[in-house]
C-alpha cells in the first residue's frame, strides 16, 4: 500500500507542468525607453497605471549621446527584469528598442510615436524624408555635436495637448541629443523577428504621421492610430497603458 502511494505521488509530480518546465514562468515585465530631449520622468502617468495593474515596470534612463550607449543601458535593464519583457520605446527610443529588442528575453516590441528603423538605416535618414503638408520638428542647428528643440516652439511641437505648465518646464529641462545617436545605422531590427505593436499619433509635430505610418506598415505589426501629440504618454496615459497591456497579454 505504501509503495502504491509513493508510486502515485511520483507520477503526479512528473506530470506537473511546473516540474516538467523546470520552473513556473514569471509574469511579463514591462521596460519603458524614453526618447530624445526628455528623460524617464515622462513615463510616470503610465508607470502608475501599469504598476497598479500588477506589472513589474522598469524604466531606462538613457543619456542619449550615442545609440550604442543607449542600447547597452537598455540591455542592462532588460537583464534586471524578473520576467520576460515587453520592450516599449517612445520617439528615438524606438530606434533603441529596435536594436536591443533581439535580446532573447524580449517577447515583443511596442512603438509609441516612434522611429522604427530598418537594418542599415539611421534615425536621421528617416527624419529627413520629405513629408509635404506636415510640420517637421523645430530643431535648432547643432551645437558642439548636440541637438536641441527650439524652447519657444517645444510646447506646441512636442506636446500641444498637455498642460502648458508641464511642457514649458520640459522645454527648459531638455536633455541635449548627441548627433552620434540619430546618425548611427542600425545593425539589428527586432521588429523583423518579434511581435510588434505600433501606436501612431495623428497630431504629431515631431515625427510626421506619414513617416510613422510608413514605418508601422513595413513592420507588419499591429497598428493603432490615436489623435494625440507626440507626447502621447502624457496626454493619453490610459490609452497608452492599455495598448502596452494588450501587447503584454498577447505575449503570454
Amino acid at each position: 500500500m505504501i509503495r502504491l502511494f509513493f508510486a502515485l505521488l511520483a507520477a503526479f509530480v512528473l506530470a506537473s507542468p511546473i516540474c516538467s518546465a523546470g520552473q513556473a514562468e514569471r509574469p511579463v515585465s514591462i521596460v519603458l525607453v524614453h526618447g530624445a530631449f526628455v528623460d524617464a520622468a515622462g513615463w510616470k502617468p503610465v508607470y502608475d497605471i501599469l504598476t497598479k495593474d500588477g506589472y513589474e515596470v522598469l524604466m531606462v534612463q538613457n543619456p542619449t549621446r550615442t545609440l550604442e550607449d543607449d542600447v547597452a543601458t537598455t540591455l542592462r535593464v532588460i537583464a534586471a527584469a524578473k520576467g520576460p519583457v515587453v520592450l516599449v520605446g517612445h520617439s528615438y527610443g524606438g530606434a533603441v528598442i529596435t536594436e536591443a529588442g533581439n535580446d532573447p528575453k524580449v517577447r515583443s516590441v511596442v512603438y509609441l510615436a516612434a522611429f522604427a528603423p530598418d537594418i542599415g538605416e539611421s534615425v536621421i535618414e528617416l527624419a529627413e524624408k520629405p513629408t509635404p503638408g506636415e510640420p517637421s520638428a523645430p530643431l535648432l542647428p547643432p551645437t558642439d555635436g548636440y541637438l536641441m528643440v527650439d524652447p519657444a516652439k517645444f510646447p506646441t511641437a512636442f506636446a500641444a495637448d498637455v498642460d502648458p505648465s508641464i511642457t514649458t518646464f520640459m522645454a527648459a529641462a531638455q536633455m541635449p541629443w548627441g548627433l552620434k545617436a540619430p546618425q548611427a545605422k542600425l545593425t539589428k531590427a527586432a521588429w523583423k523577428v518579434k511581435p510588434t505593436f505600433f501606436l501612431l499619433t495623428t497630431q504629431d509635430h515631431m515625427i510626421p504621421p506619414s513617416t510613422q505610418r510608413m514605418m508601422a506598415k513595413r513592420t507588419g505589426g499591429k497598428l493603432v492610430e490615436i489623435g494625440s501629440s507626440h507626447a502621447v504618454m502624457l496626454s493619453h496615459p490610459q490609452d497608452v497603458a492599455s495598448f502596452i497591456e494588450s501587447a503584454a497579454n498577447a505575449s503570454k
